[in-house]
């Protein structure tokens, strides 16, 4: 039976490590998984003896890192030998190189909260509530990665779209665009680059979504008001915010969808906000 070797109670490094084995080498989805001291390998063989054990992030072998001060990490290492090129996999392994070597330290603001709700920081929440479970915790976290790779796919996806696709114009407030997509993706990372109001039409079910960075001095009560008299079948919600005005969402699946075109969206906002 196939094994994966890695040290007891391990990290984020070496949980990805594990994961990049089981999800993108088949015939290692069903290995076992086992443990031991952090730098030892099993019954003290070779790291790389057999070809049926793989040590990730000990034993000092070819998917183990501490013998080196190189900036690597057991998951970069496993990813190399799997010779193939994926920008999402990519950005997200130098995430996690950079907290394996505790880059979080030079973070914007690293005391902030908000990074005790990482990926790193829960881990080291697991190892406290899980003590006696790491399979366990080791089969949540590989959740979690798998969300995390496909989240970085849809950022990757939506800087592309929004490069190639976005329909750009200018309001009041700043520049905005309107894009025809089903990666929601855009309507984020559209606002975290300096877009103050994003239109997403999803061609695939209809619906549309406007929404607006969270400042005061946006209001998009007056486009709720528009929008209801010239789609009036269509379902609208005005978020309490009044920053997000929604046809349509995974929240409620029975809304009905607009009628209305990116373009007659856009031409609408210019003439409200403009």
């Amino acid at each position: 039976m196939k094994t994966i070797v890695t040290h007891f109670a391990p990290d984020l490094d070496a949980i990805t490590a594990i994961w990049l084995v089981k999800t993108f080498l088949p015939e290692w989805k069903e290995a076992a998984i086992v443990f031991v001291a952090a730098g030892k390998t099993l019954h003290d063989t070779s790291p790389d003896g057999d070809s049926d054990v793989l040590h990730v992030d000990t034993g000092f072998g070819k998917f183990d890192h501490h013998q080196t001060n190189d900036d690597t990490c057991a998951a970069l290492k496993v990813y190399a030998s799997l010779d193939k090129h994926d920008e999402a996999l990519e950005r997200m392994l130098r995430v996690i190189n950079d907290v394996d070597h505790f880059r979080e330290a030079f973070f914007p603001n690293p005391t902030s909260d908000v990074w005790d709700l990482s990926l790193g920081s829960i881990i080291d929440g697991f190892q406290m509530t899980m003590v006696n479970n790491p399979l366990g915790m080791i089969d949540r976290v590989m959740d979690c990665l798998d969300a995390a790779y496909k989240m970085f796919q849809n950022k990757v996806w939506a800087e592309k779209e929004i490069k190639d696709k976005a329909v750009e114009f200018t309001t009041k407030f700043g520049k905005s665009f309107g894009i025809e997509t089903v990666n929601r993706e855009v309507v984020h990372v559209g606002q975290k680059t300096g877009y103050v109001i994003v239109i997403r039409k999803d061609p695939k079910v209809g619906s549309i979504q406007i929404k607006s960075v969270p400042r005061d001095d946006i209001d998009l009560t007056a486009l709720y008001e528009e929008v209801k008299k010239q789609d009036p079948d269509a379902t609208w919600f005005l978020h309490a915010s009044l920053h997000m005005l929604l046809n349509g969402s995974t929240k409620n699946p029975d809304m009905k969808p607009s009628k209305m075109s990116v373009h007659e969206m856009i031409e609408l906002v210019k003439k409200i906000y403009g």
